[in-house]
């Protein structure tokens, strides 16, 4: 269906794929066509394609944990009586199980790399109109409202990560990889618009693993911390010059967390501590099976009702820690399911980062930079309920998988990569 004989069909396929994840974040229904355009391509493909079912033999670290995923939590809708319609947003996860054999087929990477670098730069924009003309302090992107502010923050730090991967690459013309770095700085200021503590403060060890990744696979150690210093001081001296929100926002974490108790748990960190704490309550009463679904609200104002648990709590459905969440939720088992879930990707994706092959390594660090990000960021917030960044990370771990099951497949046969 998609061959080398047919560029005009390689480049619409190259060009929907490079457009899938901004789309996650702007609210324009007929994003759902090319969605759907890839989920049939993916079928096809499948069904016909010897060399992209190895790839997804290959890609099964990372595949295997998303699908079990999903049959694990479509098992605890059913066995919950919980209503269906709670299960929507996770049963995505199979669209891009199928989505990510897309990934597998001859693509142009160049659309691609500019295409996913480019969405950080166009959001990075949307940021600074939102905050410096219409004056809204904490920017939050225009497919979420004001408390989407963290989620939108991570998913431009995730697209700033991968630009800064394609501005390392060597073998790129350097008005390319400029253009990248341009990309990144323009997300990461967004992000910084954004004042979202815990995907700023996970962006730091990440970038600092990138960097060490390239000094280890390349040799060019002095090149490797001379750009991971640079990032860093770029990155604070931002956070606190031009706006020292952030700094204050950063200094209220510890006042805060001195002075929590189950009376007093008003605030932002307060209330998380709060919310973690009902969580572990969810989990001592329902270890095995969890409260359902989505059912940490119902059950926190529950205990509420019971004075066991702060009224400042009751407007939250979720524990703002996806661990907890997947734990309140699915007990025990739900947690070793997200374990198993970020743990499989950074592993595989961490051994092909190291790779002396850029066609390997290089989507292996996307990937790996992807999946380190929402490890990080879900200890302190939920990442993946609601649709926008839920879908930006398994649009681009499962396909990134495939992507480097195939390179690796072409590398085994001598056919090269493509």
């Amino acid at each position: 269906m998609l061959d080398k004989t047919n560029p005009w069909r390689v480049w619409i396929l190259s060009l929907l794929i490079a457009i899938m994840p901004l789309s996650f974040a702007l609210p324009v229904k007929a994003k759902a066509i090319p969605a759907l355009i890839l989920f049939l391509t993916g079928l096809w493909v499948l069904a016909t394609r010897a060399d992209v079912r190895r790839a997804y033999r290959r890609a099964a670290p990372v595949l295997v944990p998303a699908a079990i995923a999903f049959v694990f939590w479509a098992v605890n809708v059913g066995a919950h009586g919980v209503n269906w319609r709670e299960f929507d947003v996770t049963s995505h996860i199979l669209a891009f199980l199928v989505i990510a054999a897309t990934f597998a087929l001859p693509l142009r990477t160049a659309a691609l790399r500019v295409g996913f670098s480019g969405s950080a730069g166009v959001l990075g924009l949307i940021c600074v109109e939102q905050h410096y003309i219409e004056h809204i302090d904490r920017a939050y992107g225009i497919n979420n409202g004001e408390w989407g502010a963290i989620e939108f923050g991570m998913f431009m730090l995730v697209l700033s990560l991968i630009a800064i991967v394609q501005a390392l690459r060597g073998e790129l013309r350097s008005r390319e990889r400029a253009m990248h770095a341009v990309f990144a700085v323009m997300g990461f200021y967004g992000a910084l618009l954004t004042q979202s503590r815990g995907p700023l403060l996970a962006f730091v060890p990440v970038f600092a693993a990138l960097m060490l990744i390239q000094g280890r696979r390349t040799g060019r150690w002095r090149q490797s911390v001379l750009a991971l210093v640079i990032g860093v001081a770029a990155a604070g001296l931002a956070a606190t010059t031009l706006h020292g929100e952030m700094v204050e926002r950063l200094a209220a974490v510890k006042d805060e967390v001195a002075t929590y108790s189950e009376q007093d748990a008003t605030g932002a960190v307060r209330e998380r501590l709060e919310m973690w704490r009902t969580a572990r309550m969810a989990v001592i009463a329902h270890p095995v099976t969890g409260v359902g679904m989505n059912q940490f609200g119902p059950f926190a104002r529950a205990r509420i009702a019971d004075g066991e648990v702060n009224p400042s709590v009751v407007r939250y459905d979720h524990p703002h820690s996806e661990y907890l969440e997947w734990a309140a939720t699915g007990g025990i088992p739900g947690l070793l399911v997200l374990v198993l879930l970020f743990g499989g990707s950074l592993i595989y994706f961490g051994r092909h980062a190291l790779n002396r092959d850029n066609a390997i390594a290089m989507p292996a660090c996307a990937g790996f930079s992807t999946t380190a990000m929402y490890a990080l960021c879900a200890l302190t917030d939920n990442v993946f309920y609601r649709a926008m960044p839920h879908s930006l990370y398994f649009f681009l771990t499962l396909g990134l998988a495939v992507y480097v099951g195939r390179a690796l497949d072409r590398h085994r046969t001598g056919a090269g990569a493509s």
